[in-house]
């Protein structure tokens, strides 16, 4: 017997259905594309970190690019306090012997020269820090990106579904009044609504966070809504060719040297072979030369004082600066070991990632032209025959749950290649992303 009133679960479930629409209608939220992205993340907080110290590697190449500053004196020697100085005026008549002089450092073994190019090195590792560093915020910002699109879509597709579902509950809700359907279907179905509000509500935080994330890489780009930004849409990229899935071995050589973090390795080895110079360099005594003029009533006014100092290594010349040849020693072998470590390491990211985004390409064409487009015919079919009758509540169910992850899954399949894709391409080729057009 129909009710005459809609029961309370059907007031519910229709006012869930309002408000599903709600979101969909909201003020658009500003969206990035993925040049913007890379480009705002170039120069973020952990990029400017590392310029400062690239700065301060360049000061120091100016403070070891000069010669010893000479030394200006003063003296007054020859005070007699036995018989005392006389009387007078005291630079003309006053037996006090007055000295004015200058002193110069003439450093021997080229050791400015050796000290510049060290600091020339450790800038030049600097430097390729900072490109190291720029590429690694444009790789955690492509991978928040995508992150952030294949949140996107995946709110859009779990209200999609959440609003089917509560479709699915309302019509059976109508079909339990006029005893078309049994009170425990009715109840399932109202059972994957909630499941799939649930879940939108989920996808809904997972947006914000991610949001938030890229927010934190991008800074001032983010506006002053940062959890609000979006990924333009299409947020997705190219899937491979043929012809784009296989990395040429001949080429793997230039890619490493061309890396910033190989690069800094070989700078600081550089540094350090040129430090052991340097201190072999310590071996030749710097000299110091000095030139004063006296003034000496009594003697002369104009007495002339030429000087010469240096350190004496008599006997000891061979094992003095011994420590300090060892450790520049073990420093040059440290910085060795860190460069093949470092070329060690960079030859297995590139090929892991060439790797990666074969197999991550292969797996989200496999879902895009293959597992996808089934999962939706198999999820059509079942909708064509429930409402035909052809179907069990339960099989119509299943069949939703299936296309509802294989979508899921297929997003992140998508989001997985993008993000590896993208991570290979900045450490190859980045202009081919920086160089895009919104």
């Amino acid at each position: 017997m129909a009710h005459p009133h809609p029961p309370k679960k059907a007031v519910r479930l229709a006012t869930l259905c309002v408000g599903l629409l709600l979101p969909l209608g909201g003020i658009a939220a500003p969206s990035l594309t993925l040049a913007e992205v890379v480009s705002a993340a170039k120069d973020n907080l952990d990029v400017q970190f590392s310029a400062a110290a690239l700065g301060a590697a360049q000061g120091d190449v100016l403070a070891a690019d000069r010669a010893p500053l000479p030394l200006f004196s003063l003296k007054a020697s020859q005070i007699d306090l036995q018989n005392g100085i006389g009387a007078g005026n005291f630079f003309t008549k006053k037996r006090v012997d007055k000295a004015a002089g200058l002193d110069f450092t003439w450093e021997r073994g080229n050791k400015r020269d050796l000290r510049t190019r060290v600091a020339k090195s450790s800038a030049g590792a600097a430097e390729a820090d900072l490109d190291e560093t720029r590429v690694q915020q444009m790789i955690s910002a492509a991978a928040a990106y995508f992150d952030l699109g294949a949140a996107q879509d995946r709110l859009l597709e779990l209200q999609g579904i959440e609003q089917s579902a509560m479709q699915l509950a309302l019509t059976a809700r109508k079909r339990v009044q006029v005893g078309d359907l049994a009170e425990q279907d009715a109840i399932r179905t109202e059972i994957e609504a909630r499941r799939a509000a649930a879940e939108r509500i989920n996808a809904q935080q997972d947006l914000r966070r991610l949001a938030l994330v890229l927010s934190s890489l991008i800074g001032d780009l983010a506006g002053p809504r940062p959890s609000e930004i979006r990924a333009k849409a299409p947020w997705r990229m190219t899937l491979l060719t043929e012809n784009e899935s296989e990395m040429v071995s001949s080429n793997i050589d230039y890619l490493l040297s061309q890396r910033s973090d190989v690069r800094a390795a070989q700078a600081r080895v550089d540094a350090a072979r040129i430090n052991i110079d340097g201190v072999e360099a310590l071996k030749k005594s710097d000299v110091v030369w000095g030139v004063s003029m006296d003034n000496y009533p009594g003697t002369s006014n104009r007495l002339l004082e030429l000087r010469m100092q240096m350190p004496l290594h008599i006997g000891l010349i061979g094992d003095h600066y011994a420590g300090e040849v060892a450790r520049a020693v073990a420093t040059l072998s440290q910085a060795r070991s860190a460069y093949d470590k470092a070329r060690f390491a960079a030859l297995a990211e590139l090929t892991r990632l060439n790797q990666d985004r074969i197999n991550a390409g292969a797996k989200a064409s496999s879902y895009e032209q293959e597992i996808l487009p089934r999962a939706q015919r198999v999820a059509d079919n079942a909708e064509f025959a429930y409402k035909r009758g052809a179907l069990s509540l339960s099989d119509l169910l299943e069949a939703r749950r299936v296309l509802r992850l294989t979508k899921l899954e297929a997003l992140t399949a998508q989001s997985e290649f993008a993000k590896v894709n993208a991570a290979w391409i900045l450490r190859t080729k980045p202009e081919n992303l920086l160089s895009q057009k919104p």
